[in-house]
């Protein structure tokens, strides 16, 4: 009898607690979760991480995600409304708003990734067909401030209405209104690349080559004709240089003969005839040498001294 009640009370106790360790679960704070009866939601969805409680064996627990996912579209060939293919490669960052929703609408992630191809990826097409590839390829903030594209003609530039960040916002709007029947909240959505197709590219390198070496000259010609402006300045500030060099070295060299005769004209008013004595010897330093011949009359100044001295 003793046995018997034992093992009642071990399977008691082994049902009230597979009963208790069914009917608790923990949420971890990166999960959110709905709980389920026989297939069907019950309550509200569970958001905050911790302990919980549910029916055991009846009810189910399912989670999702709470953090911001990464979606990640194909590359796709798309062509502007100018005519010209290119490939866009886009991204986006989503989130599971309303776990409840998600779950009756899409199940689960990997069909959640699905849904937001066939979304993101139209909204994309559409805006592609819609628009010029220049308000891809430019910011809504350009302007045509660089040296390069300031060398461009009027004609040769264009404007942009949009551009690319504007567009980008417009395809985020768009898509998040219309994931959020899914339960989805789209974050944000970027054009990670815009490719030129290879055909398409040949002609934009042979445009930028001509356009560069067109560039080039110009820069040449301009440089060319600055050169000429500069060196005609350098000779004409030489020329000015040297004249007034020359204008001042003939003044200075005046004023030194005008000093020099004055000193000259007070030696020799003090005393002239040793003036011309001085003079007269001067005159012997420069001329006479060893193989100097003089043929002088008796009335020549240079005789007086000669005949002095000899």
């Amino acid at each position: 009898m003793k046995n018997i009640v034992r093992f009642i009370l071990i399977a008691v106790i082994v049902v009230l607690g597979l009963l208790v360790a069914n009917g608790i679960y923990v949420l971890p704070e990166d999960r959110q979760a709905v709980v389920t009866q026989f297939g069907r939601p019950v309550g509200e969805p569970v958001n905050e991480a911790g302990l919980h409680f549910k029916l055991p064996f009846v009810q189910d627990v399912t989670y999702f995600d709470k953090r911001i996912l990464t979606w990640d579209g194909d590359p796709n060939q798309i062509p502007t409304r100018d005519k010209t293919f290119v490939h866009i490669d886009a991204t986006a960052r989503w989130r599971i708003q309303d776990p409840l929703q998600f779950m009756q609408s899409v199940h689960n992630e990997n069909q959640a990734l699905n849904t937001l191809d066939a979304i993101i990826d139209g909204t994309v097409r559409d805006f592609v067909n819609q628009n010029n590839l220049v308000e891809f390829i430019r910011s809504s903030d350009w302007e045509p401030h660089t040296m390069r594209v300031s060398m461009l003609e009027p004609a040769e530039i264009e404007h942009v209405a949009l551009g690319r960040d504007v567009i980008t916002n417009m395809i985020h709007e768009r898509a998040a209104e219309v994931v959020k029947q899914y339960g989805i909240e789209l974050v944000d959505v970027m054009l990670r690349r815009v490719n030129y197709i290879d055909s398409v590219q040949r002609r934009v390198f042979d445009r930028m080559i001509s356009e560069r070496k067109r560039i080039a000259a110009d820069l040449r010609s301009r440089g060319e004709g600055s050169k000429s402006e500069i060196l005609g300045k350098m000779e004409r500030d030489l020329m000015e240089i040297r004249s007034g060099a020359s204008r001042e070295a003939q003044t200075l060299r005046g004023e030194a003969d005008a000093e020099a005769a004055r000193i000259y004209a007070e030696s020799y008013n003090q005393d002239p005839e040793f003036y011309r004595f001085y003079k007269t010897l001067e005159t012997y330093q420069y001329t006479l040498n060893d193989n100097t011949r003089l043929i002088l009359t008796t009335e020549s100044p240079l005789y007086r001294y000669l005949e002095v001295i000899k």
